[in-house]
């Protein structure tokens, strides 16, 4: 029996890019997809023929077309717009009309078709070709499994290098809608874990203990990005307990960082009501970029070249006092079962005896914060280790297991 035919949403502003998405279409076409064309131009009329127009779109997200572009405040309208495509491309997806989406354009196509590819699962297949694409995307792709492509020339018109940027879009999107997931036994427990560069050691022994007894351990780099992803499949409810021992995160947060994940970081398995192990890995560093991007307020801090384009900061005292209380009221608000693990020896790599961000002072005040405010039924385990050394991983793995037993997980 030949599969279903898959549909791939073509979405973009058809009153500037109507020739491009003519061209993308046809493509599709050739291939044997259906492709369903959706408009969300706001200047003009549309150049071809849309399945889905602007004005429904601008209607789904609450607005109507006319005023906006009597209006003319493009921030107001490109945000419309993208909560618009966001309430169609769901009930595409869910009426089974949607097996991929591609979207073309700059800056306020890729905000609009974004926002739209934002609201799907993950694992469909969404891919945006941008003049943006090179750059800092985060904006854009969030907690999502966008892919960007850089669109090399901008989106305007078609010529030799533009057609096969076009193509090789269209290629993608086709074999992405048709492929097929691999079968992988469902009944493991899903389990994440946070890792950094400085927690390597310790998140690899760790994970290798867990699935060995049974569970399927998912390893998110905390990088800002990272710690969202990881928290937003918390939310959807496919995670049965958390290894989050490497909070760096919230040093960021604290310090302005790059890779910060935001205020409520290591909420999310609290709220799920999933089993978690806490650690403090990594709150010993704040990320910058090359040391010419660390704030100059920070110059005189104790700085670590990681590599060319990435320096370290080393928290103090009072950052670290400050992300402890942030690790204690996360763990506060858990209605699962949670524990506390403190490697006493240091946090990271290069916090450790002899190493660059070796500071028992600023260590004991992010665990002097944890313990003072943290509610009396959580445990703390306090480890006379460094957090990469074989016994903390082992507690740390040991710790979590026996609290999915506790919650009911069936484990061996």
């Amino acid at each position: 029996m030949a599969d279903a035919q898959k549909t791939v949403v073509l979405a973009g502003a058809l009153d500037t890019k109507a020739a491009e998405f003519a061209f993308v279409r046809s493509l599709l076409e050739k291939q044997g997809i259906r492709a369903l064309l959706i408009d969300f131009g706001i200047l003009g009329e549309p150049g071809i023929a849309p399945d889905i127009s602007s004005d429904e779109i601008a209607d789904a997200g609450g607005g109507e077309l006319a005023a906006l572009r009597r209006h003319r405040r493009r921030d107001e309208a490109l945000d419309m717009m993208g909560r618009g495509l966001a309430v169609i491309a769901r009930r595409l997806h869910e009426a089974g009309e949607l097996d991929g989406i591609l979207g073309m354009g700059g800056s306020g196509g890729t905000t609009v078709a974004t926002a739209g590819m934002r609201a799907l699962p993950l694992g469909l297949p969404k891919l945006m070709v941008s003049t943006l694409a090179s750059g800092d995307v985060r904006a854009f792709v969030g907690a999502s499994d966008i892919i960007m492509m850089p669109s090399i020339v901008d989106v305007a018109g078609l010529n030799r290098i533009s057609a096969r940027v076009y193509a090789g879009a269209a290629a993608a999107i086709a074999g992405l809608a048709r492929a097929k997931a691999p079968t992988i036994a469902a009944e493991k427990p899903l389990v994440t874990a946070s890792m950094f560069g400085n927690t390597t050691p310790c998140v690899d022994q760790a994970r290798a203990i867990i699935e060995g007894r049974g569970c399927e351990v998912l390893v998110f780099h905390a990088t800002g990005i990272g710690g969202r992803m990881m928290e937003s499949l918390m939310r959807e409810g496919y995670i049965a307990a958390s290894l989050d021992i490497t909070l760096t995160e919230l040093a960021d947060e604290v310090c302005g960082g790059e890779a910060s994940a935001g205020l409520e970081r290591g909420l999310a398995a609290a709220r799920a009501g999933i089993p978690a192990v806490m650690a403090p890995g990594c709150v010993d560093m704040a990320n910058f970029g090359a040391l010419a991007s660390v704030p100059e307020k920070y110059r005189g801090r104790n700085l670590y070249s990681w590599a060319p384009t990435a320096t370290l900061l080393r928290t103090n005292v009072e950052e670290n006092r400050r992300i402890g209380e942030m690790i204690a009221a996360a763990a506060n608000a858990a209605t699962a079962p949670v524990a506390i693990l403190l490697p006493l020896k240091g946090l990271s790599m290069l916090d450790s005896v002899g190493g660059a961000f070796w500071d028992p002072a600023a260590d004991a005040a992010c665990f002097d914060a944890i313990k003072s405010g943290l509610r009396r039924d959580i445990p703390v385990i306090e480890l006379a280790h460094n957090i990469n050394d074989p016994p903390f991983a082992q507690a740390a793995a040991d710790t979590l297991l026996q609290l999915m037993r506790e919650a009911g997980e069936a484990i061996c």
